[in-house]
């Protein structure tokens, strides 16, 4: 029988797929964007950073959630250094949601305040994807914009406390395949692993109609 964590790579499969290959995303790692989509970009996820990151007190406690909080995986400090660095001092002032990102971060903060399940669920669509897949935007973004390597611009994707990521990601599906639930509760965390992968694909269908490539 499959472990929790080999299902749930498949069963959000098509629509982690969907979100990787999004126009908005293929324009942006092809160079085809500018730097405004990019920090555009980046605000967007600071948004959704900042509802999983915020008030995590009670689920560090939560028997289901607690164990994947991880102070090594924390984003938000760096997300703010790279608005910083994009945007200037007064960053803050300019901040905007897209509809699709507060709809996003929305569900994000619902899970993390009434079902850890959910929260899991987001957690591991994030920050399994950052140590990824990630890591692939870092590169392309220090080539495309000279941004310093793993320097301000792109420091969300520098994970410092993590000095292995491989074996990292190994111990996180080991968590994953632990977890103290029932199957019925497993099957619903799957489906909202599929909700998260649509929730981003949807951001990025927005940023694509913010920044469309001219002809």
């Amino acid at each position: 029988m499959d472990s929790f964590s080999t299902l749930i790579r498949t069963a959000s499969h098509e629509q982690h797929v969907e979100a990787e290959t999004s126009t908005f995303m293929s324009d942006l790692l092809g160079g085809r964007l500018g730097v405004a989509a990019y920090a555009r970009y980046t605000e967007q996820l600071w948004f959704v950073y900042e509802a999983l990151e915020s008030d995590t007190g009670p689920l560090a406690a939560d028997p289901v959630a607690g164990p994947f909080i991880r102070p090594e995986l924390l984003r938000l400090t760096a997300l703010e250094r790279d608005l910083a660095h994009l945007r200037g001092p007064g960053w803050r002032a300019g901040l905007s949601a897209l509809p699709a990102t507060r709809e996003y971060a929305d569900r994000v903060r619902a899970c993390a305040e009434r079902w850890p399940g959910g929260y899991v669920a987001h957690h591991y669509t994030r920050y399994l994807g950052d140590l990824s897949g990630g890591q692939i935007i870092r590169d392309r973004a220090e080539k495309t914009w000279g941004f310093a390597r793993k320097g301000d611009g792109v420091r969300f994707y520098v994970f410092e406390g993590v000095a292995n990521p491989a074996e990292f990601k190994r111990s996180y599906r080991k968590l994953l395949d632990a977890i103290g639930v029932d199957d019925l509760e497993k099957q619903r965390i799957m489906s909202e692993c599929k909700r998260a992968f649509a929730l981003n694909t949807a951001v990025f269908r927005s940023l694509g109609e913010e920044f469309p490539l001219t002809a």
